[in-house]
């Protein structure tokens, strides 16, 4: 990547993606932005003169912008990120996702883009041993693990039809400032703290034993840009992540007492619901190939990030939950809090 470049970040006003385009200008780089505005916010967009409202869906439009633009290099981040809800969504996981993603890499093949990095996710490992080595086969769990890691396979096989370079991004599980907690089916710890927020408890699915190593998104961001640098990462799937595997019912421990300022009053611990269909107990990655290729190394802990996040979400406020007003298929096992709209 060079600075000549002209660089293109999908969804750039979301929480990755609007960090991503601020570092890359810091970086003095010429970064243009587009998103859907479907889950993020123009408060998040800092160059308002390089951003357009775009959905990714609309293949006449995008096409055209492609054709104006002609990026050399682009971060894909726009994505309908919800794992768990994709099982009853499935139509939005595909189009917002795998969809998008074609109508955006074929315009871009034709107008001369050299280099793709493509964000993945950690939801192509599925529910394998952990920790997630990124020789694994991709063996997903749900529809948008499937579209995540039909994203990849294609951008390998265009990537020598076509001859241009990527770099594949499995981040997971980052949290930290502008991200959407008033999604109601996604990001754990945002749902957390936007419920405290209103006064309430919140609710953990099954029995709280869930591992995961959260990603504050200061420890993301560099290392994406120096993987989209380094020469020695192209043609590479790469995890990038936290590294302190905690429980859900640790994470809601430590986030009570960030939060209050010590123990938590009785009214404010969580409640239990019956565990989420085909929900992996046990995620998370092995970051060996980051270390070795750009020298990752996450430093912020969960302990160090949680504060910051929290006086972020005090500042804004309250967030109503913004719910879908209708799932594409609707089942017995859908969770609680989703179907009987409880937060």
């Amino acid at each position: 990547m060079r600075k000549s470049d002209r660089i293109l970040v999908t969804g750039s006003a979301g929480f990755m993606g609007s960090h991503l385009v601020n570092h890359l200008e810091k970086l003095g780089y010429d970064v243009y932005g587009i998103d859907d505005l479907s889950g993020g916010y123009l408060r998040n967009v800092t160059n308002k003169e390089k951003f357009t409202e775009l959905d990714l869906r609309d293949r006449a439009k995008v096409a055209q912008y492609i054709e104006r633009i002609k990026p050399t290099v682009i971060f894909h981040l726009a994505a309908d990120a919800t794992e768990g809800r994709s099982h009853f969504t499935p139509f939005s996981a595909v189009d917002r996702n795998l969809v998008a993603y074609m109508n955006l890499l074929v315009p871009a093949i034709k107008h001369g883009m050299r280099k793709m990095i493509l964000t993945s996710s950690m939801s192509v490992y599925g529910a394998q041993q952990v920790p997630f080595t990124e020789d694994m086969l991709t063996l997903p769990e749900d529809t948008y693990g499937v579209a995540k890691a039909s994203m990849e396979t294609i951008t390998r096989i265009n990537s020598k039809v076509f001859g241009f370079d990527y770099v594949i991004i499995r981040p997971h599980n980052v949290f930290g400032l502008r991200q959407n907690i008033a999604d109601p089916y996604r990001n754990v710890i945002g749902i957390f703290i936007n419920r405290l927020l209103a006064g309430k408890n919140f609710f953990i699915y099954g029995d709280g034993e869930q591992t995961r190593a959260f990603s504050y998104i200061d420890d993301v961001i560099p290392p994406m840009v120096r993987a989209a640098v380094e020469e020695r990462c192209v043609g590479h799937a790469i995890n990038i992540g936290g590294e302190e595997v905690v429980t859900l019912k640790k994470l809601a421990e430590m986030l009570l007492e960030v939060y209050f300022g010590g123990k938590a009053p009785k009214e404010f611990q969580p409640k239990h619901l019956d565990a989420r269909p085909q929900e992996v107990k046990y995620a998370y990655s092995d970051h060996a190939k980051a270390r070795e290729f750009i020298g990752f190394k996450p430093e912020t802990s969960i302990r160090e990030g949680l504060p910051r996040m929290i006086a972020w979400a005090k500042e804004i406020g309250h967030q109503p939950f913004v719910y879908l007003e209708d799932m594409d298929l609707t089942a017995d096992t859908i969770p609680k809090t989703w179907g009987e709209k409880l937060l």
